[in-house]
């Protein structure tokens, strides 16, 4: 990587082209992991991870915590609400405003993919020593903060 402002770009050595290439490749891997035998796509996997950590929360809040845009966010409840894997409740005070969760058989579904892309995460990371990491974590943070910082 270069920070030679008289040089050319070179994509391949882009930052974002870099981050968005190993992302793609890893997304593609995690989704042959789930998809065939669990008929759910790495849109809707996303949704049902966040409602496993954050449940109870809007399609609006779901996609920030994606950072998935409002078409995907959107397609994907509709998927998993479709396929029964997620519930959508409207407000008795708003109803434009819905709250998410997902329902016994997606709980069921997700405990069992869980697993399935946590190990391929670990031989992921298995390349890794502690110090990179750390490293790794840091930078990753650092550079979240920074481009989320508005």
């Amino acid at each position: 990587m270069s920070v030679n402002k008289n040089s050319k770009l070179v994509l391949e050595r882009f930052l974002p082209y870099r981050l968005s290439y190993l992302t793609n490749i890893i997304s593609r891997k995690l989704a042959r992991l789930y998809s065939d035998q669990f008929d759910i796509t790495t849109h809707e996997w996303k949704i049902l991870a966040t409602l496993n950590r954050h449940p109870n929360i809007s399609a609006a809040n779901a996609g920030e915590k994606t950072a998935m845009d409002k078409v995907a966010v959107s397609r994907a409840i509709k998927g998993l609400c479709d396929k029964g894997l997620v519930h959508k409740i409207f407000s008795k005070e708003d109803r434009r405003r819905s709250v998410l969760n997902m329902t016994e058989e997606g709980e069921a579904i997700y405990s069992r993919i869980e697993p399935l892309v946590t190990e391929y995460e670990n031989s992921l990371l298995a390349i890794l020593n502690s110090q990179e990491l750390s490293q790794l974590d840091h930078l990753l943070d650092k550079m979240t903060a920074h481009v989320t910082s508005d």
